[in-house]
């Protein structure tokens, strides 16, 4: 079964089931300020899960695009995957465990969907704990259905309980699928620690609510949160060791063959990891970020330098390649991702323009490397270029340590390699540190200073379409209960009297008390209304759309305020560059 087969299969089954599908959100998080990137097909729905009412009902399903990139120096190994697709479905306040085991049951052994043999398949349930009892009820499903006791092992919150994001918020147990990949039979009991059980799916039950106090309340909705990764479950049913190996990278690493010349060659680390970089890039790139600095663009920078990088070693120079492979992403995945087609043309001029800006840094890399080597005196006997420099020749210009080695062989110097293994390990302590934070995802802030920011957010958009033009749309937003931050499409800096005309027009409206009206419309009818859209192409049949008089008309689906004169008043603090051809605004509000 292919990628495409099973994403269909998926979608079709629940839809038989009452499920309406839902298109994926974009990557970048709409009203999330915790995260750079939509990292789990959750993210999106969290306004949903917390109790407000989706426009799609209560049983959805879709395929939710995800960046991760918090082991992104794992990226080269057979596992790791910055982009990868979650097939989900979901109950708010509907189903609950018993429809959503049966469903999941159906589709992996149904002869018309998976037909995956009882014999290999295992799962987990929640054992209990002090706080909460054991699951018995997943427990007495599964084993309604067939699924022998010797195969259910039972595992504590480290392995089956999800949440809350935060200290407190919507949790609960979880039960977890395994297939057995092994050739020989699978053993008759099931130990989650051999790595012959692949996991394949993920049924998350929110039933409870952690308090201030820790202790763990009924929740008034129960939802269900299911994922199953799609590159893996691919790989498993096709029998392949690496996701790598299907076809759904098959079309990437033609395309780098192509560019190559070469022919039936074995898969490097190189090639996986250009093969998923610039997958991830040409995706995030059809969402609306360019590389740059900081934030998304500097993560989008860092993924297409590194498959540059890569590149290099498979013998890559002299020629651009990188819209090559992007080319292939958009024919392999434009059908079910139609903004890919939709942005072709921007994609590819970004890579091509990133490629040839990161070729001039590679120059200027060689250069701070020849003046390293020059500063050293002839007469000194053991020439070494120390693990500092050449981690700094890393960092800063994106230098191969590899190619820092070639260099000094060839003039008679070596490479403190140890000294930069451990500069790089520092770094990625640091990262990771830093991820944990950036990245650490979960449940947005609704709290009431947030909801009016987000509501001054639109206000700040249609100022600022008013005083510098049409072509401004938003490019991404962080905004917490204290400040917003607000990013646009613009290609210059905001002058001093453009910054003041803005401010005025939101003060303005935030004066005139203006009620914010919530309605959910059809698409063609909330576009035929004029309503802005955000990150392209990615809403459904039927969306919510926020209304503030003759000022501002949105699709949006996050937390507003009541009236516009709750903001009571508004100030921008700073206007910055965010990225090539974006700019940021940084505001707070009175209230």
């Amino acid at each position: 079964m292919t990628g495409s087969e099973l994403r269909r299969k998926y979608i079709e089954f629940f839809k038989k089931h009452g499920h309406t599908e839902i298109k994926s959100a974009s990557l970048i998080p709409e009203n999330d300020p915790t995260c750079l990137f939509t990292t789990a097909g959750m993210h999106p729905l969290v306004p949903y899960l917390q109790g407000a009412k989706h426009p799609a009902g209560t049983r959805l399903t879709d395929c939710q695009k995800c960046i991760r990139t918090g082991d992104i120096d794992e990226v080269g190994d057979p596992v790791h995957l910055t982009f990868f697709e979650m097939l989900g479905n979901w109950s708010l306040g509907d189903y609950f465990k018993k429809e959503a085991i049966d469903f999941s049951f159906e589709f992996l052994t149904g002869k018309e969907n998976l037909a995956i043999p009882l014999e290999k398949l295992a799962v987990t349930v929640f054992a209990g704990d002090d706080l909460v009892p054991f699951d018995a009820e997943a427990y007495d499903i599964w084993r309604s259905h067939g699924i022998p006791a010797e195969r259910i092992a039972k595992l504590g919150r480290k392995d089956n309980w999800w949440g809350p994001a935060g200290t407190t918020g919507p949790c609960g147990p979880d039960t977890e699928m395994f297939y057995w990949t092994g050739t020989e039979p699978a053993p008759e009991v099931f130990d989650p620690a051999n790595k012959l059980w692949v996991e394949i799916w993920n049924d998350v039950f929110m039933q409870y609510n952690k308090t201030a106090d820790g202790s763990f309340e009924p929740l008034a909705q129960r939802n269900v949160d299911t994922g199953m990764g799609l590159e893996r479950v691919t790989a498993v049913l096709q029998g392949k060791a690496s996701c790598y190996e299907t076809e759904i990278f098959a079309p990437l690493f033609a395309a780098l063959d192509a560019v190559r010349g070469v022919e039936n060659v074995e898969r490097t680390a190189s090639d996986r990891i250009i093969a998923d970089h610039l997958r991830a890039a040409t995706f995030i790139l059809a969402d609306g970020i360019t590389p740059g600095r900081v934030d998304q663009p500097y993560v989008l920078r860092r993924l297409i330098r590194r498959a540059i990088r890569e590149g290099r070693k498979l013998g890559i120079t002299g020629k651009l390649f990188t819209s090559k492979i992007a080319e292939a992403v958009i024919a392999e995945f434009g059908e079910f991702y139609p903004e890919l087609v939709e942005k072709r043309d921007v994609i590819v001029s970004e890579l091509d323009r990133e490629e040839k800006q990161f070729g001039i840094t590679l120059e200027n890399g060689i250069k701070e490397f020849q003046k390293l080597v020059d500063r050293v005196p002839a007469f000194v006997e053991k020439k070494v270029i120390s693990g500092k420099n050449a981690f700094n020749l890393y960092e800063t210009y994106g230098f191969p340590i590899e190619l820092t080695c070639e260099m000094a062989i060839e003039q008679g110097f070596e490479v403190d390699t140890k000294g930069f293994d451990e500069a790089f390990k520092k770094h990625q302590e640091q990262s990771r540190a830093g991820a944990e934070q950036k990245f650490k995802g979960g449940l947005a802030d609704d709290s009431v200073g947030t909801a009016r920011l987000h509501t001054a957010t639109h206000l700040l958009q249609a100022a600022l379409r008013k005083v510098l033009g049409t072509h401004v749309e938003q490019r991404g937003s962080n905004i917490t209960s204290e400040r917003l931050r607000f990013d646009f499409s613009h290609p210059d800096k905001v002058t001093p009297e453009q910054l003041k005309e803005v401010e005025a027009l939101v003060n303005e409206a935030i004066k005139r008390d203006i009620e914010v009206i919530c309605e959910e419309l059809p698409i063609e009818e909330a576009r035929s209304r004029g309503a802005m859209g955000l990150f392209g192409d990615k809403y459904n049949d039927v969306v919510k759309v926020y209304t503030m008089g003759d000022v501002s008309c949105e699709i949006c689906g996050g937390p507003h305020a009541a009236r516009t004169g709750e903001l009571v008043s508004f100030k921008i603090q700073k206007e910055e560059s965010s990225s090539r051809g974006v700019r940021r605004i940084k505001a707070v509000i009175g209230a």
